[in-house]
């Protein structure tokens, strides 16, 4: 059993080729998250601070 999986990591020879590009991939997509996460954080305190401008307005 632990020598298929063994096999399975080696990737037939190229596993110095997949798996740092699976890390590459890995990490660039929780930056993207991250990244993503503090504009939508942003944009959300923006968004508030319009309403509450719009609503001082209209009064």
């Amino acid at each position: 059993m632990s020598q298929g999986v063994t096999h399975f990591l080696e990737m037939g020879g190229y596993a110095r080729f997949v798996w740092p590009a699976f890390g590459l991939a890995g990490v660039l997509l929780v930056g993207m998250l991250v990244q993503s996460l503090r504009a939508y954080r942003q944009r959300q305190g923006e968004l508030e601070r319009l309403q509450q401008d719009g609503r001082g307005r209209r009064r």
